[in-house]
């Protein structure tokens, strides 16, 4: 093998670190160094990497042991392979590959040298200065191959567009080994600028403190990136040093990049859209920030010294993007044998549809890779994606000549997505999977994982057989759901919640699944239904004769408690408290079942929750209205806590389903404020710990709400959430401390608050509680009815009562699950209807949409001549 010592091929901004004195180089929350400490550090390392010319591999953190063992090689001439550190199978996968001399890792506060070899076993090209991952490809062996004047030139143009100086200092959002984050790092050394290094993550508030101590001026963002900062506030935020937000890593919504440069204007930094990729070196170019409002879908201008030209593709109204500049790769690296070859091209095709907008700027319109050919039907990807997003749907789309398949974010109907696609495209239905996902999948990097989005298809295909002996059994979660919930079409990814279920659905699902499953696993009902169906069993398993059946605590507590409160009216016996431990668990389910999703489809979902109480009652009360002399109009419309009499009377009968209403549309107006959402997002327990504090204010009567019963409710209601928020012990127990300090005194009768506190207790501490086999079904159906049979009792129980007050318990809870069971159904009815309606208005819609539709996007459907 030959050595080669070539100390002069060095990149400069590496080599003149020394250059910068005591300018400071690298901030991090327990360090500052400068300038020329930072380059005896990397002289340092690169005299342990020799002067010998070896190939390196570098499992690389956003830390300064790893800038400090890149810039080594770099000023060593070393060939380096950057990888990041959180892919131990990914540098095993190069390493075995490649076969490097040196392998460099982090560990224990230091950096750790495998020398395999003395020398180098490679030829190694003298141009070669750094090999990177393609896109999505990390762990395979194809690896663009870059030059010494690849990373100089690129560092130089980036810093010339954004006007770095030695004043400047970026914050490193991204990992050092993907190379829009390396290209921050090079570009900022390049100048003499400050780098906050940090490896938290922006909706950590770690790095918003670190960012204001250190003075940060910059950091850089891909798309998932501005999902993450809509969660925290950022746009709220006070950020004194920040200059300017860059983006890149993937297409940003027009809408977005418009709002974020508007964003910028207002609080006095500027916004920059750039584009680029890998193979040349980082960024091909940028978007002025005075343009980003204006033409918000374009990439730019090149960057100084680069060039595009659209080249024309047969077939396709749009040609492709082609980019020639000195950050071009010298080409790709397959193997060992590729690190010896020079330059193998001059030009970049991008491999980007594009356009060139009449402001002088370029737009990317398509991928000329993200088309498949179906049944002689060429479809773009990136088509069907818009469309989605045209409907307010984040997607990502993946496919084969055998099909496509799109993976949709949130709650959406996936059925009737993929017939309005199918539709739009101009596919058939059967070439089409859609499946609705709590979140799309993505690399480390923050873009899309479109190999995941395949996976999707492949999982279900690799389930079939599973899940086709289990399908017509009458236990399977499809078919419980069915039944539970009304619905007729149920995908992989769905789940109880997403399909619209809460607490008056729940207590059958969750009964008839545990008989299904054998057991009902944690967190079952935001579990999707693939991770749920059972597997079919290779040989009988033999079940030991039991008399007694778990069954959910706040199933039981709801039985037990409608049963104690309806016997109390009717004088059976008296056993008070039970009223206020439901409206507990009514706060407890509500923030099991309603508060998942994104804002939007969570305010429907909560609001049609509370139709589904709000109906029924008024509903009853009307009716009771009509009967008897007991109740005014005010009680129709759920309004005796504000507007009836203040002694108590028989109009104030249904004060717990009214003040449980209120709440219920309390909080969920509070969700509807963008800032609350995001705050009880970001701190799921203390959120309601708080709203707990604000109720114990009315409890204690240092404030007067003016509703009557509303003092314990909303205190009760919020120390509910916060139990259902409750993961670990020590929050368990911290919850435990507040009800244990706050109910005691509340009511001066210690059996009343003795059966709250108990059942408190019980909701935070059991998850589930034994009953007797033969009861088990009547708990369940009870639970279910609780609602339906407080509201009847009212009117069932007085003619029974001097009869016998056991018959008149029994009657009311009776008569209760009789108008539950008629509710469901009436309720089932309205929901598929408007279901079927809803199917032909967005077909409707959809055909409207593709008739105004580009001329190009209409026929990127059609059949194509082979």
């Amino acid at each position: 093998m030959t050595t080669q010592q070539l100390d002069f091929m060095r990149v400069p901004f590496a080599a003149d670190l020394a250059s910068y004195g005591d300018s400071p180089a690298i901030l991090t929350d327990t360090l500052a160094m400068t300038y020329r400490e930072l380059a005896d550090c990397v002289d340092a390392f690169a005299l342990r990497l020799g002067t010998t010319r070896r190939l390196v591999a570098l499992s690389a953190a956003n830390d300064v042991d790893s800038l400090v063992a890149y810039l080594a090689a770099l000023v060593g001439g070393h060939p380096l392979i950057l990888l990041p550190e959180d892919k131990p199978a990914a540098l095993e996968s190069l390493v075995a590959a490649y076969d490097p001399d040196v392998v460099v890792r982090a560990g224990n506060g230091q950096l750790l040298l495998d020398e395999r070899r003395a020398g180098t076993r490679h030829e190694l090209h003298p141009d070669l200065a750094l090999l990177l991952s393609t896109s999505g490809s990390t762990g395979s062996p194809k690896l663009v191959r870059l030059s010494h004047a690849n990373l100089q030139s690129n560092a130089e143009s980036i810093s010339e567009y954004l006007k770095i100086g030695p004043e400047d200092r970026a914050a490193t959002t991204l990992p050092m080994s993907y190379c829009y984050g390396l290209s921050v790092i090079n570009s900022h050394l390049l100048r003499g600028a400050g780098l906050v290094l940090t490896d938290f993550s922006v909706v950590d508030p770690c790095f918003w403190e670190l960012f204001r101590q250190r003075g940060a001026t910059s950091f850089a963002a891909v798309p998932y990136t501005f999902e993450l900062l809509e969660r925290i506030g950022f746009e709220d935020m006070d950020l004194p040093s920040l200059g300017y937000v860059t983006q890149a890593g993937g297409r940003m919504a027009p809408e977005s990049v418009r709002k974020y440069a508007e964003l910028g204007r207002r609080n006095g930094w500027d916004f920059f859209v750039m584009y680029g990729q890998t193979e040349a070196t980082a960024r091909m170019a940028y978007l002025p920030p005075e343009l980003a409002a204006e033409v918000p879908g374009a990439v730019g201008i090149p960057v100084p010294g680069g060039s595009f030209r659209i080249d024309p593709v047969p077939g396709l109204e749009h040609g492709e993007l082609v980019y020639t500049g000195p950050n071009v790769m010298l080409g790709y690296a397959e193997s060992p044998a590729d690190l010896a070859a020079g330059r193998a091209i001059t030009e970049l095709r991008t491999g980007d549809l594009a356009r060139l907008h009449p402001a002088g700027v370029y737009e990317v319109v398509g991928r000329r890779s993200r088309f498949v050919k179906i049944v002689g039907l060429r479809v773009d990807l990136g088509q069907v994606e818009r469309l989605l997003a045209d409907l307010g749907v984040q997607a990502a789309s993946a496919g084969t000549d055998d099909g496509v398949v799109v993976a949709v974010e949130g709650d959406h109907d996936a059925h009737l997505l993929g017939k309005v696609l199918a539709q739009g495209m101009g596919l058939p239905r059967a070439a089409l999977e859609v499946h609705a996902v709590e979140h799309l999948p993505r690399l480390a990097t923050g873009k899309l994982d479109y190999q995941a989005v395949l996976a999707l298809s492949r999982l279900k295909a690799v389930a079939a057989p599973e899940a086709a002996s289990v399908s017509g059994a009458p236990d399977s979660v499809r078919k419980i759901f069915e039944d539970a919930l009304e619905c007729a079409e149920i995908g992989d990814g769905d789940t109880f919640v997403s399909l619209g279920g809460d607490s008056l659905s729940y207590v059958a699902a969750s009964v008839r699944l545990e008989q299904a499953l054998g057991h009902l696993p944690p967190d079952w009902h935001v579990t999707p239904v693939r991770d749920l169906e059972p597997r079919p069993r290779t040989a009988p398993v033999r079940k030991r004769r039991r008399f007694f059946a778990p069954v959910e605590t706040s199933i039981v507590l709801r039985a037990v408690g409608i049963v104690l409160i309806v016997s109390t009216h009717v004088g059976l016996f008296s056993w008070q408290g039970a009223a206020h431990v439901l409206m507990a668990v009514a706060g407890y389910n509500f923030a099991r079942f309603q508060l998942s999703g994104k804002r939007v489809p969570r305010l429907k979902r909560q609001l049609g929750s509370v139709a589904r109480i709000v109906v029924p009652s008024m509903a009853f009360i009307a009716v009771a209205y009509l009967i008897t002399d007991n109740y005014a109009p005010a009680n129709i419309l759920l309004l005796n806590a504000i507007l009836g009499p203040e002694a108590v009377t028989t109009q104030w009968h249904f004060w717990f389903i009214e003040i449980l209403v209120y709440l219920l549309v309390g909080a969920t107006a509070l969700l509807a404020i963008p800032w609350a959402d995001r705050a009880e997002r970001r701190f799921p327990l203390l959120f309601p710990l708080a709203l707990t504090g604000a109720g114990l204010l009315t409890r204690f009567e240092l404030v007067n709400p003016g509703v009557p019963h509303t003092a314990p409710a909303l205190w009760l209601f919020a120390l509910g959430w916060a139990i259902a928020r409750s993961r670990t012990v020590a929050q368990r127990c911290i919850v435990s401390v507040i009800a244990a300090l706050t109910v005691p005194g509340f009511f001066e009768n210690p059996g009343r608050e003795c059966t709250l506190l108990v059942g408190i207790l019980l909701l935070i501490w059991l998850p589930s509680v034994p009953v007797p086999k033969g009861l088990r079904r009547l708990t369940v159906v009870l639970a279910s009815a609780s609602l339906y049979a407080y509201l009847v009792h009212w009117v069932v129980y007085p003619p029974l009562a001097g009869i016998s007050p056991a018959l008149a318990v029994a009657v009311s809870l009776a008569v209760g699950v009789a108008y539950w069971a008629l509710c469901m159904r009436v309720m089932g009815a309205v929901s598929r209807r408007r279901a079927r309606a809803a199917g032909r208005s967005s077909r409707a819609r959809r055909r409207r949409q593709v008739r105004f539709l580009p001329r190009n996007a209409r026929t990127s459907g059609r059949m194509e001549r082979q």
